[in-house]
């Protein structure tokens, strides 16, 4: 007799449950994922303005193992699925139109360049601060991003007693610019290293200085994405389909149907009803929380604080020439007063009168062989301008007196530092804390699931199982945390804590290795290589 098929369902197709469904798929898992938008990614998600394809979310691929092991794991290699090029020059970073600094993927170079800018002691102190950033992350990258959600005590069992001593030194108690202070007195440089807290939602005034290691995960390198961050997505979704997992999009799962205390399945907004041995739930558990899935699944997972929302967002996606500023792929210009700033998005709940502004120039390099006077452009190009926002999506909406007021904000940054954007509403694309709401229900336009605030933080998100059975989480408000890889490695804690606890008469054998073929996929169908 064949072994039995198992039938899970996987609610939302952003990086975490893409992960899982291609995890799954490989195993022999019946595979269904049901996606309420017309394309894959989630918050990785592409607009298309006056007829160009650009990201509307992460623009920074990082964390390369992460992606080498997963397509390896169902035998076929990265490259021959996402064309990467690795970046010399990880940002540009101006506070005016000539105070600018850029770091590079080389230490010694960046080193070089922090002391041009700021003078030798704080090039010494960059050094430090990087070879601190190193420890963190090597301390805590097995024991924490690589495993199960641990507690306080299971994370100092899991590093031994040999690594306890680095385990202490990580300072989760001490405050990220608190820290920072140790390795750089120009306030300009703890300005832009404490930026990384923003990386996961947070203020650097109340995110720990295990954040740090964020600087490291950029050091170790960042790519380049042929095709825009999108293309991730495109791809994970065309192999998990050539493995067998189904793709249904424009399904809105409105219930998590749960029988005898299990999570049984799926009930649509048409009111179809899917039945499944489990579900693999890729959304922000704050949607759990408020039942908006159904009572049954709100005990899932525990009451979230809606007073430690992480940040939102407001974002211009842009086809417009730029010129006077030589932009690089990444640009980020900086607030004039940083603690105003986030005593705005934190605690007055208020969009910053000085906001730091994040430009994402889509069809540029990292600039390293260019000449910055040949670095402007009279053709419009895909932009994209970030500046961060109270997660007020639902509540309290930004009414258009304040949104108007935030984009002459931005822009009247960006101008005094050089850059001209010509802008016409016909090639803009807005998207608001109320649109990330609408986009992902219950958040408030959260980007990042909990702040990072406290030493706590870490330990307080849901794991990949939830309290009820047979329901299992996957996506950045999980563990381990936000961004594209570590929604990633949320999906394969997923699928591997569903295969371990699946009864044994359910095991199929698991699905030949796929010839590493480059995959095409249709946006609003199933992808197909």
């Amino acid at each position: 007799m064949p072994a039995k098929r198992e039938h899970v369902v996987v609610v939302g197709a952003g990086v975490g449950g893409l992960t899982a469904a291609l995890e799954l798929a490989a195993q022999g898992v019946e595979v269904l994922v049901l996606e309420r938008s017309a394309q894959p990614g989630g918050k990785m998600r592409e607009v298309n303005v006056a007829g160009a394809g650009m990201d509307a979310g992460p623009t920074v691929f990082t964390m390369r193992w992460v992606f080498e092991e997963l397509f390896a794991s169902v035998g076929v290699q990265l490259g021959d699925w996402l064309s990467l090029q690795p970046a010399s020059v990880l940002a540009r970073h101006a506070w005016g139109e000539s105070e600018r600094l850029d770091l590079f993927a080389d230490i010694a170079r960046s080193a070089d360049a922090v002391g041009r800018f700021a003078g030798s002691a704080e090039a010494r102190g960059y050094l430090a601060f990087c070879e601190r950033a190193r420890r963190i992350y090597r301390t805590l990258e097995a024991p924490f991003l690589r495993g199960t959600r641990p507690t306080p005590i299971s994370l100092a069992t899991r590093v031994g007693w040999r690594g306890l001593p680095e385990l202490m030194r990580i300072s989760p108690m001490a405050t990220m610019w608190g820290e920072l202070g140790r390795y750089f007195a120009d306030p300009r440089l703890r300005q832009l290293f404490g930026r990384y807290a923003t990386y996961c939602g947070s203020s650097p005034f109340q995110a720990p200085a295990t954040l740090m290691l964020v600087a490291h995960v950029e050091q170790d390198g960042v790519w380049m994405v042929e095709g825009g961050m999108h293309r991730v997505a495109l791809a994970l979704a065309a192999l998990a389909a050539r493995l067998g997992a189904q793709f249904r999009y424009g399904a809105h799962v409105d219930e998590i149907i749960v029988r005898n205390g299990r999570a049984s399945g799926v009930r649509l907004s048409s009111g179809e009803q899917i039945d499944a041995s489990a579900v693999v739930f890729n959304g922000d558990v704050a949607a759990l929380a408020a039942a908006k899935l159904g009572a049954s699944s709100k005990r899932a997972v525990p009451h979230t604080n809606l007073h430690n929302q992480s940040l939102s967002a407001v974002t211009w996606n842009l086809l417009a020439p730029a010129q006077g500023f030589p932009l690089l792929r990444h640009t980020v210009f900086f607030s004039d007063d940083c603690r105003a700033e986030f005593d705005s998005l934190f605690w007055r709940c208020e969009l910053p009168a000085s906001p730091t502004v994040y430009v994402c120039a889509q069809d540029r390099d990292d600039g390293d062989n260019s000449d910055d006077a040949h670095a402007t452009s009279r053709q419009p190009e895909r932009l994209m301008c970030l500046v961060n926002a109270p997660a007020r999506g639902d509540g309290k909406p930004f009414t258009p007196t304040e949104l108007t007021r935030c984009e002459a904000r931005t822009f009247e940054k960006l101008a005094r530092c050089g850059l001209q954007i010509q802008r016409s509403p016909q090639t803009t694309a807005i998207t608001t804390p109320a649109d990330f709401e609408r986009l992902f229900p219950a958040t408030g336009g959260a980007l990042y699931g909990q702040a990072s605030h406290g030493w706590k933080a870490s330990f307080t998100r849901p794991g990949s199982r939830s309290r009820l059975p047979g329901l299992y989480l996957a996506g950045g408000s999980t563990h381990p945390g936000p961004g594209v890889p570590m929604a990633a490695l949320s999906g394969r804690l997923a699928a591997a804590s569903l295969l371990a606890d699946r009864p044994p008469m359910h095991v199929a054998a698991p699905r030949p290795s796929t010839p590493p073929w480059p995959p095409a996929a249709t946006p609003g169908g199933t992808s197909t290589p």
